[in-house]
Formats: structure tokens, sequence, C-alpha cells
């Protein structure tokens, strides 16, 4: 049996919700990738292109720091990220959370959460950093979205 952890971003509170019941559909240990500065309602404002969330996606090479680390990530075979969707894609900080571990041979499986937008090319972008991995393309969650429902997405790699 895998040993699985769900490591999540959430800005909102949005992702943190569909993290934990994901948690609970499959067994997992959880993590929550939270910056070392954390993000204020200004930093957020996705209208201002000079907030701190705008400039940050306009920088592909940006890597927000993060504040702590998962302690022996080499006991997950499986490790579900989760974030909210920014720019058609993963933020920064999930880029920052993907380049600081090895996570040779272990599956990757990306899920996000937005009122409308896809997953995009999360995972495509997400493989790039990670080459030894497997990850796969991943799926976008309501909130609302039920234990059930995602017991069952998961069920592939849990």
């Amino acid at each position: 049996m895998s040993k699985i952890l769900v490591a999540y971003f959430s800005a909102s509170g949005v992702t943190k919700k569909v993290a934990e019941k994901l948690t609970e559909a499959v067994g997992a240990d959880i993590f929550e990738i939270k910056p070392e500065v954390p993000y204020t309602d200004e930093d957020l404002n996705w209208q201002n292109n000079k907030s701190r969330s705008s400039v940050e996606m306009n920088d592909r090479s940006s890597r927000p720091k993060i504040a702590s680390k998962v302690n022996n990530i080499n006991q997950y075979d499986v490790v579900f990220v989760g974030f909210p969707i920014w720019w058609y894609r993963e933020p920064s900080i999930i880029d920052t959370f993907m380049e600081s571990y090895d996570f040779n041979g272990k599956t990757i499986v990306p899920f996000a959460t937005s009122g409308m937008s896809s997953i995009g090319e999360s995972g495509k972008i997400m493989q790039a950093l990670v080459p030894n991995a497997k990850v796969v393309a991943g799926k976008r969650f309501p909130d609302s979205v039920k234990i059930d429902e995602l017991k069952k997405w998961a069920s592939e790699w849990a």
C-alpha cells in the first residue's frame, strides 16, 4: 500500500477545504504549503498588475519562499499537490515546492480549485520541474466536491 501525502497551498481557504476532504478520502498525511511572507488581500489583487501575485505570476522564474518543509518526503510514494488556479496555471509557490524536494520515482497528482478556470497546463509545467517523477494531468474541483467523488477520482493512485 502506498504512503500518501496531500500537500496544498491555499490563499483563500477554498483549496484547504478540498485538501482536507481528499486527505480524509485517501487516508493521507497533510501538509500546508505556507509562504514565508503571507499574502495579504492586496497581494492577491489580480486586477492590479503591480500586486505581489501579479508580479510573481508574470515572472516564470519567481520562487516565493516557503515557511516550512515536509519532514521525510522520502516516505511518500504518491504526493497530491493542491492549489488555486492563478493566471491559468499553478501559483509560483507550487513551483518552489516542486523544486524543493527529490521526487525521483514518485507519482505527483495535481488538483486545483477555481470558480471557472481549468487546471490548464499545470501538470506539464510541474512535470518539467521534476523530470524524474511521474506527474499526471490532474483535475480541478469546486469547494463543494464530495468526499466520495474525491475518493473515486483518487483511487487510481491511492
